[in-house]
């Protein structure tokens, strides 16, 4: 790996030999014979690596370091001192060098020293790219939509990021509960650490507490290693709980302990392990309903529900259909390498005019596809699915009724999942217990 390496000395020869040496690595290098000349440098040009003495004339090695970063924060700084100079090149590792070499050194130590600042200056960068596309994906500029309802919800949810109290939303499948949950963790000061995403319904209910909470080695059949569970997996970040109103009462209680005490028990385990862990969880069920029937714990749901942040349905905010639909139709076609021109006026009637009984995820996955399956520069209503070909008569009255799209629709699925109910059921964002009730 070659880059662009900034060397300063005092010493002509030394600074000579490191110059023909490192330009032999096949590296870019720029010599400054004065801490002053390799500020000048910092200052004009920009470099991956700085290698220099400690002990210079005017501008020292430590001087140097401090204004690299400001100038250049990404580039890493080596520092060259003589043994009696060693608890100062110490004190700059904590100021923030990278890395020292003691004189004399052998060339091969300066090879392999700038090979790894290298290394760590790309591995930074790629994580700074990462967060940023994190940031794109999940941050809050993500939850598009500029409906009064969206806005009420966008609002709620920039209020609560910084907050460590529970949080629950509230809305249909599909509406954006876990992008909104993500939101909150990437907008919060836990970003950086964990966020666990859980699919209370995903689980068997025989496994949950194991998967939740861990389990010691032998605590059951089939326990033959110890599990950290997912709690502690999202220690020190966030845990989301989704569709947690179908958590089965015997594990509400244990929830509502470790919510608490802050603390969970391993399945099979004698001690508590304390934790830090943030809460959201998030349903598309009536939860008052189900305390009233008394197949949800009151006091957990007051636990949960801190601060409740309900999601508007798609029907609720008809104006941001056609802006989604050209925010996914641009992501997929990035993704796969193609460019459209947008949706013809019949894609955009049907959008527009469509129900969306799957709401944004719904929607994403009907542009995902057409774009995948389009030969033109613009999506048309063919391109949007032949299960939906019974609509393109509008303007003709012959309106299907909900009930009867959604039925299409979700045979359609089933079709494509080839009878794997759970497979259907992660496409259409519902649980396979909605499925169930569905009789499908």
């Amino acid at each position: 790996m070659s880059g662009r390496i900034l060397v300063a000395d005092n010493d002509a020869e030394m600074l000579d030999l490191l110059r023909r040496h490192l330009e032999s690595d096949g590296h870019v290098v720029t010599t400054a014979s004065s801490g002053s000349g390799a500020l000048a440098v910092v200052e004009r040009d920009e470099v991956d690596v700085i290698l220099t003495d400690l002990v210079m004339d005017e501008v020292d090695g430590l001087a140097l370091l401090r204004a690299a970063q400001v100038s250049q924060p990404g580039a890493r700084v080596i520092l060259m001192t003589a043994f009696g100079s060693l608890e100062t090149a110490i004190e700059a590792m904590r100021q923030g060098a990278y890395d020292y070499l003691t004189k004399p050194f052998k060339l091969g130590e300066v090879t392999l020293a700038i090979q790894r600042a290298l290394e760590d200056r790309r591995l930074r960068e790629e994580n700074r790219r990462l967060r940023a596309q994190i940031e794109e994906r999940f941050g809050l500029d993500a939850l598009l939509g500029h409906s009064p309802a969206m806005q009420t919800a966008l609002e709620r949810i920039r209020a609560v990021a910084d907050s460590e109290a529970s949080v629950l939303l509230l809305g249909e499948s599909g509406t954006g509960k876990e992008l909104a949950a993500r939101a909150i963790h990437e907008s919060s000061p836990r970003r950086g650490k964990p966020f666990v995403p859980v699919n209370c319904t995903a689980i068997p209910e025989p496994l949950l507490e194991s998967e939740l909470f861990g389990h010691e080695k032998g605590a059951f059949t089939g326990a033959d290693r110890r599990r950290r569970g997912l709690f502690a997996e999202a220690n020190g970040g966030t845990l989301f709980l989704d569709e947690v109103g179908d958590l089965p009462l015997p594990l509400q209680g244990k929830l509502l302990r470790v919510l608490q005490d802050k603390a969970i028990r391993p399945v099979g385990a004698s001690q508590e392990i304390q934790l830090d862990v943030r809460v959201i969880s998030a349903t598309n069920r009536d939860v008052q309903a189900l305390v009233g029937e008394g197949r949800f714990r009151e006091d957990l749901y007051y636990r949960l529900a801190v601060l409740p942040i309900r999601l508007p349905s798609l029907r609720e905010r008809p104006k941001d259909i056609l802006p989604l639909a050209g925010h996914f139709l641009e992501r997929a076609a990035s993704a796969i390498g193609k460019r459209f021109d947008g949706f013809d006026e019949s894609a955009q009637a049907w959008l527009s005019q469509h129900r969306w009984p799957g709401n944004v995820r719904e929607l994403e996955n009907v542009v995902e596809r057409a774009a995948t399956l389009a030969r033109g520069s613009l999506i048309t209503l063919a391109d949007l699915g032949t299960e939906f070909s019974g609509v393109a008569g509008l303007e003709l009255g012959l309106r299907p009724t909900l009930a009867e799209l959604e039925d299409r629709y979700i045979r359609r699925v089933l079709e494509e999942a080839k009878g794997d109910k759970a497979a259907a059921a992660r496409i259409l964002g519902v649980s396979v217990r909605t499925l169930q009730r569905r009789k499908f």
